[in-house]
């Protein structure tokens, strides 16, 4: 049925538990799994909310940041591997998640994406967006959600 499935992650606890059931899924289908974590570039200017740092901070601050989400993907791996499920750790960098996410389903020809959502609804929907609402608006790739 599937083959690769992509599962984000942002480090939240509702976000483990969609890869916790990822990683069933995977083994269930005998899938291998891709493990994304998309990762925010530093904000550069006082309109985006970021302090003026020197280059040298900035690519420090940045590579901390890749490497602590290498961490938690890492973990992931190991997960899978108590499991016997293959899993490929990845990071992008990228300000616009949603498309970050359905950019890596299709790059690495995922036919399932598996993601966590927080189920907001009225004024914090509004306010706060969904990431996981914009890829099921526009990907083609099936979409499980998990609440």
């Amino acid at each position: 049925m599937y083959q690769r499935i992509l599962v984000t992650t942002d480090g939240s606890e509702l976000s483990d538990q969609a890869v916790a059931h990822a990683l069933k899924l995977a083994n269930a289908l005998c899938a291998e799994l891709l493990a994304l974590r998309v990762v925010a570039p530093y904000p550069k200017t006082y309109f985006e909310g970021g302090v003026a740092l020197a280059e040298e901070e900035v690519r420090r601050i940045e590579q901390q940041w890749h490497d602590d989400a290498m961490e938690s993907l890492h973990a992931i791996q190991a997960e899978g591997q108590k499991l016997g499920v293959k899993v490929r750790p990845l990071t992008v960098q990228s300000e616009l998640i949603a498309e970050a996410i359905m950019a890596a389903a299709q790059q690495h020809k995922a036919d399932l994406i598996v993601m966590a959502s927080h189920g907001r609804r009225g004024l914090k929907r509004l306010l706060l967006g969904s990431e996981t609402q914009q890829v099921l608006t526009h990907t083609s790739i099936p979409v499980l959600v998990l609440r």
